[in-house]
């Protein structure tokens, strides 16, 4: 929203709310309305499949280039079918879904970037989906970590190994046991009481092609469009 030109921005800022989230603070559940829109500023927010015998695993990650909702408000009663969990906690700007209509329908501008945040995140999607499919977990971990360091712009991530093991949808153990591995790679340099410090250029090494390839393509979209990713 903030390519926004004034008078798009001011259809949606007078319905504003400010909000402090907290991590594992829950935007919506899978299979809930989504009766909010919110604009993230700081943090990041995964959106996750709950499975019926309890595992999660992670589809997308979002943070202050993102959404969570404009894509469903406009579809108008839509059951969400993802669960939206802040993961870093943030601040972030709360529109109700109906004002959130209102402005849409309105605005070509603010249609156009509701537009390009669903491109990116379904092209951060499909990369997902692939990587999960035919990468090992030590990858998947480092694409993950980088992920979310994009968002949170520094090297020292607030995340549990629990937290990853739900992002990866594997057992806690096995987080454990590849998180030893990055260790003695040198690309995590510590990993306790709930933070992870990473070094960027070696976690790099040890992930697959995923991560670059998609953010290449994710930055390339958008500067086409003569906009940022706002990725760090």
């Amino acid at each position: 929203m903030a390519a926004l030109a004034p008078a798009d921005f001011g259809l949606l800022a007078p319905h504003f709310r400010n909000l402090s989230l907290k991590p594992n603070a829950l935007l919506v559940r899978s299979g809930e309305e989504l009766d909010q829109v919110y604009f993230p500023h700081s943090g990041a927010v995964t959106f996750m499949i709950d499975m019926p015998d309890g595992q999660t695993v992670a589809t997308t990650l979002i943070g202050r280039e993102g959404a969570v909702g404009p894509l469903l408000s406009i579809l108008g009663h839509s059951q969400s079918s993802v669960t939206a969990i802040v993961r870093v906690a943030g601040t972030v700007s709360q529109i109700s879904a109906a004002k959130f209509r209102f402005a849409y329908a309105r605005s070509p501008a603010i249609r156009h970037v509701v537009e390009l945040h669903t491109r990116a995140l379904f092209l951060q999607l499909q990369h997902v989906a692939a990587c999960n499919a035919l990468h090992p977990v030590e990858a998947r971990i480092a694409r993950w970590l980088l992920q979310l360091r994009d968002r949170v712009a520094d090297d020292v991530l607030p995340l549990t190994q629990e937290a990853l093991a739900q992002l990866l949808g594997v057992q806690r153990t096995t987080v454990t046991l590849e998180m030893s591995k990055l260790r003695a790679a040198g690309a995590i340099r510590s990993d306790r009481r709930g933070m992870i410090e990473i070094d960027r250029p070696r976690l790099q090494a040890s992930a697959c092609a995923c991560y670059a390839l998609m953010r290449r393509r994710i930055d390339g979209m958008y500067a086409e469009e003569g906009a940022t990713s706002r990725f760090e």
